[in-house]
């Protein structure tokens, strides 16, 4: 019989870039009875979720939210916005852009994909000088939108949205800006409102600290212009009948409602720390995992420090050493799980998360384990990343004190 929650002794470390650790304090509002999602209990719990995910998209637009993964979500963004045979420009940074890529073509868009080639092009962000370019050259406005990815969950890069949305803005383009910030919601800072996004599309389970289960797509007024043109298939995606019954708390398919117990616990965790505090506790934390690679003597994965992710830190490994053998030998010795490689990083370097229910021991007992089990690889270290992440953590403020759950 499979053993589902089977450890030789303590807790399993959970430290990849989502899905992220839940607390118990989610834990245990999944946990409660599940009610009618026709009754009038039900609607007080779906009015308060919505109102409170706005906050969290810094939005006082409309957002959808699906029992999906954040797949679904793309999805969701683009059938409800366009047509089929509609171009449309997407940034490559890493592995999930790219992946948005082929689901466009599926859905029977035309994707142009811009960005730097090779490996190089999976260490930076988006240069939104490029995406300006391209938009002024198309002087009949065939791009219908511009898809770009907030934090790259595959490289540890985090792009400056509000420049995409000026580059959009000075090459006088009508163009949608759809951005995906699956790993980036209640981890970096974003501003859907304020950087003029038109979709927004994020998931459960990474910064909010939930299981898989749920997608999001944060609105504007001018996607639901293009929505009420969009002719792409969709169903189950479709905003209209979920933003009728969302008026008054409901769904008009079957919720996740116990996913949406702790998602109702989640944003109240997050606004007890406070928004801010928490981007600042993702900082300081991701700067200490950095401290760590660099005392070590490795290459972290973004080549760009203006970019640098406060998710995810990824870790380069040197020439000839393959980095899934690493995080095998970390996982059999430690029990400590972190994020493999993904397309053209595959086998290159690893991922270390620090997002969501994270502090300052979770992520030294992770970087502990790292160090070891590198040593244990054979991989030549310059020095203790573990004491150059310690140094950092002891010299600089606590943020925030999270509340125990």
């Amino acid at each position: 019989m499979l053993k589902l929650d089977f450890h030789p002794s303590g807790r399993h470390v959970l430290q990849i870039p989502g899905p992220s650790p839940v607390p118990d304090r989610l834990l245990r509002a999944m946990s409660y009875p599940t009610i009618d999602h026709r009754g009038p209990e039900f609607a007080m719990l779906g009015l308060k979720v919505l109102a409170g995910i706005k906050r969290i998209f810094k939005t006082t637009q409309p957002v959808i939210i699906y029992s999906s993964s954040g797949t679904g979500a793309w999805e969701g963004a683009l059938v409800n916005t366009l047509c089929p045979g509609d171009r449309i420009l997407m940034y490559e940074t890493g592995h999930f852009a790219s992946l948005w890529r082929e689901m466009a073509e599926n859905l029977g868009l035309r994707p142009e994909c811009i960005g730097r080639d090779g490996v190089e092009g999976w260490r930076r962000g988006v240069e939104a000088d490029l995406i300006e370019q391209r938009l002024r050259a198309d002087g009949g406005h065939a791009i219908k939108a511009v898809c770009v990815v907030h934090n790259e969950t595959s490289t540890g890069v985090t792009s400056d949205i509000a420049s995409v949305r000026r580059a959009i803005d000075a090459a006088g383009h009508p163009a949608l800006l759809l951005v995906d910030t699956i790993s980036g919601l209640a981890s970096a800072d974003y501003r859907h409102d304020a950087w003029g996004v038109d979709v927004t599309v994020s998931g459960s389970q990474k910064g909010l600290m939930l299981p898989p289960g749920l997608g999001f797509n944060a609105l504007s007024q001018k996607a639901l212009h293009a929505h009420a043109a969009a002719r792409l298939p969709r169903s189950y995606w479709d905003w209209t009948p979920i933003l009728k019954a969302n008026e008054t708390g409901y769904w008009p398919t079957t919720p996740n409602t116990n996913l949406l117990y702790a998602l109702s616990e989640a944003i109240e965790m997050i606004e007890e720390e406070g928004l801010d505090r928490v981007f600042a506790r993702h900082a300081r934390l991701a700067e200490a995992c950095r401290a760590a690679v660099r005392g070590w003597g490795l290459d972290i994965q973004c080549a760009d420090p203006q970019v640098y992710s406060p998710v995810l830190t990824g870790v380069m490994m040197p020439e000839g050493v393959d980095a899934n053998a690493v995080r095998q030998r970390i996982a059999e010795m430690f029990d400590l799980s972190l994020g493999t490689g993904l397309g053209r990083m595959a086998g290159r370097m690893f991922r270390i998360g620090h997002l969501g229910d994270c502090n300052d021991l979770s992520l030294m007992a992770a970087l502990a384990g790292c160090e070891m089990g590198l040593k244990l690889s054979g991989v030549r270290l310059a020095a203790s990343g573990v004491v150059a992440a310690m140094d950092l953590l002891a010299r600089t403020e606590v943020h925030s004190l999270t509340k125990v759950a």
